[in-house]
């Protein structure tokens, strides 16, 4: 069995409707002015979920994003002919978490950027397998506008950062893969139910992957 303990936890759900000019003004304080004008809303949300969490040198760092920066993909491509290459720079799929990053000059031993079907799984089991006695596993997304009516944006801000770590003690949870021959694969949460059930300290189970998922909490 495949398992890790869950220490660190913060969500960010705000508004559905919030802007990242209005997440600016909510998280202004967390950030040093000189990055915030620059800072997406998705990472605004990511380091917002990551206060209160020192990461260190030796850690590992899952990053997990169905559509990422939406909105500056989206401003990216509406620049053109004259494309901008801040928004191609900030467009790139971790560009949230590398904000954050780079503002705190905090270096990492491994960073995975994921997404794809069955996200919550695959990062799930990219947290589980990692070598590192610690490992973060952030998300974050924001509502997009065009690209939304294709379905390919999300329709809700959040985000969320939890540190998995290899020993029980001070943990407030578990999520553990129980490998099982039985190969079904049962509908696994979405990136967003994921963070609500988080928010919610709610317990999930599934099958899939080739085994038997469990988030449990004390």
């Amino acid at each position: 069995m495949l398992e890790r303990h869950i220490q660190h936890v913060r969500v960010e759900r705000p508004d559905p409707a919030e802007t990242a000019a209005e997440a600016r003004v909510r998280l202004g304080g967390k950030f040093a002015r000189t990055a915030l004008r620059r800072m997406t809303h998705p990472g605004l949300l990511a380091g917002s979920a990551l206060d209160g969490l020192a990461l260190q040198a030796d850690d590992a760092v899952v990053y997990a994003s169905m559509y990422a920066e939406t909105r500056a993909l989206e401003d990216y491509l509406a620049s053109f002919p004259a494309a901008s290459p801040l928004l191609f720079q900030a467009s790139i799929h971790p560009s949230a978490l590398q904000q954050v990053m780079i503002g705190r000059q905090q270096p990492i031993r491994r960073f995975w950027p994921m997404t794809g079907p069955r996200l919550v799984e695959a990062a799930l089991l990219t947290a589980l397998i990692d070598p590192a006695p610690r490992v973060a596993l952030v998300a974050a997304e924001e509502r997009g506008t065009w690209l939304l009516e294709h379905r390919a944006a999300g329709g809700r801000p959040f985000a969320f950062a939890v540190l998995l770590v290899s020993e029980a003690a001070g943990s407030s949870g578990r999520i553990s893969f129980q490998p099982a021959e039985d190969s079904t694969d049962e509908p696994v949460p979405t990136l967003e139910g994921f963070a609500d059930a988080l928010a919610e300290r709610r317990p999930l189970g599934w099958r899939g992957a080739g085994g038997a998922w469990s988030v449990r909490w004390s």
